[in-house]
């Protein structure tokens, strides 16, 4: 039912119907290099099983796993370390160990209420993920055994899965399609206060200077499991810093004391409790939101000082001393925590992140795909969508005009509060920005990767701060270096020749269909046929041939579409030409041919 290689060694582990599990060591195809003698065909005639028509067997089976009861329908190996796992038709998830003399059976992880269909192991964490024909997905422990998720479709079963080679994501086929998906969440835990930066990475409090680029180490953080917190929230007055976690339905916060020389770590217990998030909201106190959307306002020792009923909050976010923001299911609420009264609110869908600059005068609230800028009193000044998913942001408070930075999957791009937005350099992977450092110079952006590892990005403002809040795109057309934001630009002030370049050095369908358009709006039909041409758009060429009388190109694209093989755009062309021979042959060709005697 299933073979797969392992991923360093010349080994192969199978899984069949016959209940059984194999590992095959195929090492023997390295060692053949000489044909067999003279009795190589006659050993392998008495024993077929022993040997192969060429010398050696090429595969010996090495280890055989019984344990199943059913039929086994996947077995894989770990990426890195001696175990196997093997998903059958008796509802059951086994691990296995190896060494180079044997092979036993560790545990079995039970669950699934019907065929398992495929399991593999989590690249990077100890965990198992298995999918059955009981229409779900689960995630296990590998230590514990125990399932820690479960993702349940309604009609569907599942049959197969894959990992993604290097990043975090995971596929899933079922009987209507597949899903993408992925387990850990990506995005770092981190805090702002002036140019320090704390952040967590494997399970420790660092600071980074953005001044000096002095990077160093806090304090150990001792809850979470081997999970990536999901948020953390600090307090500069007290030193105290909240971190939350999101296992699963299990939310919990941790409050940790901090050492003011920021140096020493601490050894003392953190203080901990049940919240979906766990905000600051003065010196001395600070928000929690448990799962029944009960508001709890705890001091510093963790004990409750007051609550306030939110019936429809989601979650909660900072918005200064004595404030909070709430998130519901299509609107963000601005509430007044000492007078427990609602004093604004915007309509916003999803709202995920709420960003502020830095005199707290403007927030950038982000959703998935949107971004939304409002003034302090949720007053909305400008709103974008985003075709790729909003990852995070960050204010340039260099001049009077605050704009807001932010980062895509592949971009890192401006918005500022009248609404203009635009694209300030491409990434190779995603980042998480928390601040922008500008000057007259330039302006860098200091982020966190995926892993939690501080990078500094250079990038240009001179697009932002000329050419679309002052109207003077011919100015920064200049100074631009990126493709992609000079393509836009140029096409913003008609110079379709800059343009070409831009499009040429980006090379790609988008970016040919852009400028495509506006050579079209110029009357520049030689750029468009060009465009035309780079994307192999066919139908749109010959029309261009067409409304500019070029009937010589014309038969050339119906000689394209023969060799193409497109009999229905040689027809058009036909048509197009007026050829009625071309036409009758093209019909007779295809059997339409209809008549009487």
């Amino acid at each position: 039912m299933c073979a797969q290689f392992h991923p360093t060694e010349d080994l192969l582990v199978s899984a069949s119907l016959d209940q059984s599990v194999r590992v095959w060591d195929f090492s023997g195809l390295r060692k053949k290099s000489v044909a067999p003698g003279p009795t190589g065909l006659a050993d392998h005639l008495r024993n077929p099983q022993a040997t192969d028509l060429f010398g050696q067997a090429d595969a010996v089976v090495k280890h055989v796993l019984e344990g199943h009861d059913r039929g086994v329908n996947w077995a894989s190996f770990h990426p890195n370390l001696p175990l196997i796992v093997s998903a059958a038709d008796d509802r059951q998830v086994k691990l296995w160990r190896m060494n180079d003399a044997k092979a036993w059976e560790v545990d079995t992880c039970r669950g699934h209420y019907n065929n398992v269909s495929c399991a593999l192991f989590h690249a990077r964490h100890e965990l198992i993920l298995s999918n059955s024909e009981d229409k779900s997905i689960r995630v296990w422990d590998m230590t514990k055994r125990v399932c820690l998720h479960t993702f349940r479709r309604e009609h569907e079963r599942y049959w197969v899965l894959s990992s993604h080679p290097t990043l975090n994501l995971f596929a899933a086929g079922h009987d209507a399609g597949m899903i993408l998906f992925k387990l850990q969440r990506e995005r770092p835990a981190y805090a702002i206060h002036n140019n320090m930066l704390f952040y967590i990475k494997d399970r420790q409090l660092r600071k980074l200077d953005m001044s000096t680029n002095r990077d160093a180490p806090v304090m150990q953080i001792k809850g979470g499991g081997r999970h990536q917190p999901y948020s953390m929230s600090l307090n500069h007055a007290e030193w105290c810093v909240l971190v939350s976690w999101r296992v699963g339905d299990t939310h919990t916060y941790e409050l940790y004391n901090v050492s003011r020389d920021g140096e020493a770590a601490s050894t003392a217990e953190p203080m901990r409790g049940h919240a979906t998030t766990a905000v600051w909201v003065a010196r001395n106190r600070f928000a929690v939101l448990e799962k029944n959307n009960q508001l709890i306002i705890k001091n510093l020792k963790n004990e409750v000082s007051k609550k306030i009923a939110t019936p429809t909050c989601e979650e909660i976010m900072y918005a200064g001393t004595g404030m909070l923001l709430l998130r519901e299911v299509d609107a963000v609420q601005l509430l007044d925590v000492q007078q427990k009264r609602t004093v604004a609110s915007v309509k916003v869908s999803k709202c995920r992140y709420a960003i502020w600059n830095s005199d707290m005068s403007l927030v950038a609230l982000l959703g998935k795909h949107t971004v939304t800028i409002c003034t302090k009193k949720l007053e909305q000044l400008c709103s974008i969508t985003e075709g790729a998913r909003v990852k995070s942001g960050a204010f340039d408070d260099s001049n009077s005009h605050p704009v807001f930075i932010y980062t895509t999957a592949n971009h890192i791009k401006y918005c500022c509060k009248e609404g203009d937005h635009g694209i300030i350099r491409t990434l190779d992977v995603p980042v998480y920005a928390v601040k922008v450092i500008a000057n007259e110079a330039g302006a860098r952006v200091v982020c966190l990767d995926r892993e939690a590892r501080p990078k500094v990005l250079n990038i240009d403002p001179t697009e932002y701060r000329l050419s679309k809040r002052f109207g003077y795109p011919e100015v920064a057309l200049h100074f631009v270096k990126d493709a992609r934001t000079r393509l836009e630009l140029s096409l913003q002030c008609g110079n379709i020749e800059v343009a070409l370049e831009a499009a040429k050095s980006l090379d790609d369908p988008d970016a040919w269909e852009k400028l495509a358009d506006a050579a079209r709006n110029a009357g520049n039909h030689q750029i468009v046929e060009m465009c035309y041409q780079r994307t192999k758009n066919f139908d749109k060429l010959s029309f261009l041939y067409l409304i500019t009388g070029n009937l010589d190109k014309l038969r050339k694209m119906m000689k394209i579409a023969e060799i193409r093989k497109d009999v229905s755009s040689q027809f058009q062309g036909a048509l197009l030409l007026g050829d009625v021979a071309e036409r009758i042959r093209l019909l007779k060709n295809a059997g339409q041919v209809y008549g009487t005697k």
